[in-house]
């Protein structure tokens, strides 16, 4: 019985891996194929990617997804990781509705989110479609962040930064040199997420970037419409081969810091 136990849990987990994988899969592998038709296979190509650097279009898109994901993840990393620590410091019941408040941005839907976001800058006069744009990123980032430091706050000991103050050591010197190093894997788990869903982010830019610039996914949106350049599908092979590298390197990071901590806690012999 537990062997078939066993067979079936595996056999679910398979499942769902390829029910997950099979599509990204199949469109790195078309995204190496000779012809633009996805239906059969002609021949092992670069071409693709080739005719990527040559589109000026794509490239465009590609500068505006890049330059606004990886600014809004900078500054929502450091506003959120500000925040989670100030969350953490709070008492039980306050901690606990700033908490609730700060998930709103998180279940909302982009398109309420959207919607708001244009009619507040409506209001505000902010016409500038990139700075929109990145406000907008910004904002609906730091919740992501916030919750990617708050485990690691409640896994620090937190006695840490009055021990390093009673050794001579700075506010600052103690928060750099104490905290920020043990919830540094938090910190940075948080910032691949927010750079990978300000990457994937459709409707809330759409809203906010108006006519004059365009996003990667805004592109790829119009372009479905009549038909999707093979060279998207070499696109999206490198976008998926990077963040699965920063992801590989957020876990081994994290995987290390923890083995670390368990060594210092090791009674010496």
């Amino acid at each position: 019985m537990k062997k078939l136990r066993n067979f079936f849990r595996g056999t679910y987990l398979g499942l769902m891996l390829i029910f997950l994988y099979a599509p990204i899969l199949v469109l790195m592998v078309f995204s190496f194929n000779g012809s633009k038709s996805m239906a059969r296979w002609t021949g092992f190509s670069f071409k693709w990617y080739e005719a990527l650097m040559h589109d000026s279009t794509i490239m465009n898109a590609l500068i505006v997804t890049l330059s606004v994901a990886v600014i809004s993840a900078l500054v929502a990393t450091f506003i959120g990781t500000f925040a989670a620590i100030g969350i953490h410091s709070m008492k039980k019941r306050p901690r606990a509705v700033v908490e609730n408040i700060s998930r709103l941005p998180m279940v909302n839907p982009d398109l309420v989110t959207g919607i708001s976001f244009m009619m507040l800058f409506s209001a505000l006069g902010i016409k500038g479609s990139y700075t929109r744009m990145l406000i907008a990123h910004i904002t609906f980032n730091i919740p992501y962040v916030i919750f990617s430091v708050m485990p690691k706050l409640r896994q620090i000991d937190p006695n840490l930064a009055e021990a390093a103050q009673d050794l001579g050591a700075t506010p600052m010197q103690g928060f750099f040199k104490v905290i920020l190093p043990d919830i540094m894997p938090g910190v940075f788990s948080g910032f691949v997420m927010a750079l990978t869903m300000s990457i994937d982010d459709f409707v809330i830019s759409y809203f906010t970037a108006g006519s004059t610039f365009s996003t990667l996914s805004m592109v790829i949106y119009s372009m479905a419409k009549k038909r999707v350049s093979p060279e998207i599908n070499a696109l999206t092979a490198i976008i998926f081969v990077v963040v699965l590298a920063l992801l590989l390197l957020s876990n081994y990071y994290s995987a290390r810091k923890e083995k670390q901590m368990m060594r210092k806690e090791e009674p010496a012999a």
